[in-house]
């Protein structure tokens, strides 16, 4: 008989005593421990710089001259050939803990002191050029869009920079003007004349564009021959705006300095005024919703809208005759009622695609309405036609930039049609021309 075998089983068997999942598990394990003690070590550098750091009081911490490097001892040491920052802690191999620049809000208060030290300081005599101005400057130039800064914000940087005498910026003035006659040439094209509208063309309105005008040998003769006016005909221009802001402001004999004045809807400009606007008026617009509200669309009597205009001497008179069909007529009424009264005052209409091109000038600056201001339509020609242009009259806001409450017009109260126009992003751009030295924008007390 066979005797039978017995089997024999290994206790070991089937385990893994060192073999490569212990090793596994070991090397897991020690690599915790080595990462438990980094980290360890790491917060205790982290709190002495913590704690190195908030004993800086913000005084202190404005006097350093450059960005800092915390060591790993807690220590701070300013780095070489930097500027007043903060901190923001950038990890580096060194085993240093680099601290990489961003602004400091200490800064930013030393930098509201230092502009209200400029206007407590003020006599006038703050260059164009000058390190305080160009700083001013650009602290408006920084804000990209209104809606980036609150009204109370952006009032107080242009205060600021009112201790700055304001100077041309040639080059950028005539990069600007380049750019309007690519896309507008108002030597050109600001008035509908017999050259750039000959009879027999059909005449497209600017809004109402289904709306064709053919040009009959009646309408022909209305245009004047060619344009008034040449490209920088005129040294310096002042465009007057309605706006309260010129109100109390004394600044009528500067105004009436000017080699040529425009104005806008024909605003009072009586001795009640004259102070404050001036009385000199070379162009002057007029809306056809005035003449059909408060003339009765000229249809009866016609002596009270002649004798308005007598207040403007001999300035010439410009109409949107052809912004849509409702206007021509009413427009065209004012060219009659002058002729019987044997009137040599010029009478414009603005060129339709004229006035389509400047709306698409500004919408890509931002300003995008139903409706430009008549005040826009205006400077926009005067950049052209005159070497330096300076706006008094224009702002959009409730408030003066000192905060004070003004009137909507410098002579009433009244507010234009909710969402037609978009006063406050046009006066917004034109303070960054101002700023840009295109434009001079006049927002305060004339001397």
């Amino acid at each position: 008989m066979l005797r039978r075998r017995m089997a024999y089983s290994d206790p070991s068997s089937g385990k893994d005593l060192l073999g490569s999942r212990s090793l596994c598990f070991i090397f897991i394990c020690a690599f915790g421990l080595v990462t438990l003690l980094q980290q360890i070590l790491y917060g205790k550098n982290y709190i002495k710089s913590a704690q190195q750091f908030s004993r800086l009081k913000g005084d202190e911490t404005g006097n350093w001259t450059g960005p800092v490097n915390f060591f790993d001892d807690g220590s701070l040491r300013p780095a070489r050939n930097g500027r007043k920052r903060c901190f923001r802690q950038n990890f580096q191999p060194d085993s240093q803990i680099s601290v990489v620049i961003t602004p400091c809000l200490a800064d930013i208060k030393k930098k509201k002191k230092r502009s209200q030290r400029y206007l407590d300081n003020y006599d006038g005599s703050f260059e164009y050029n000058s390190t305080a101005c160009r700083e001013l400057r650009q602290e408006i130039m920084d804000v990209k869009v209104l809606t980036m800064v609150k009204t109370s914000e952006l009032f107080e940087r242009w205060r600021n920079l009112q201790v700055c005498r304001w100077d041309q910026n040639k080059e950028e003035t005539s990069n600007f003007k380049m750019s309007l006659s690519r896309c507008c040439n108002a030597p050109s094209f600001l008035f509908t004349t017999k050259r750039n509208t000959p009879a027999g063309t059909k005449l497209r309105y600017e809004v109402d564009t289904s709306g064709i005008l053919p040009i009959t040998s009646e309408i022909f003769k209305m245009f004047p021959d060619d344009m008034p006016y040449s490209k920088s005909q005129f040294k310096r221009c002042a465009v007057i705006g309605n706006g309260g802001i010129i109100k109390n402001s004394k600044c009528g004999k500067e105004i009436d300095s000017a080699d040529f004045v425009f104005r806008c809807n024909v605003p009072p400009i009586n001795d009640k005024y004259s102070a404050d606007v001036g009385t000199k008026t070379n162009l002057v617009t007029i809306n056809p919703s005035i003449i059909t509200e408060r003339f009765q669309k000229l249809e009866k009597w016609r002596r009270p809208f002649y004798e308005v205009l007598q207040n403007y001497e001999n300035s010439s008179v410009v109409l949107p005759a052809f912004y849509n069909t409702r206007n021509t007529d009413v427009s065209f009424r004012v060219k009659y009622m002058l002729d019987d009264f044997d009137s040599q005052r010029g009478v414009f209409f603005f060129h339709p695609q004229y006035l389509l091109n400047v709306q698409r000038f500004w919408a890509v600056q931002g300003v995008r309405a139903k409706r430009l201001s008549s005040g826009l339509m205006l400077v926009t020609a005067a950049l052209e036609l005159c070497e330096e242009v300076h706006l008094y009259g224009f702002w959009a806001f409730p408030m003066n930039p000192s905060g004070i409450f003004i009137t909507h017009h410098y002579y009433d109260n009244v507010k234009p049609r909710p969402g037609f126009h978009a006063m406050p992003h046009e006066i917004f751009n034109f303070l960054h021309m101002h700023t840009r030295g295109i434009i001079h924008v006049h927002t305060g007390r004339c001397t």
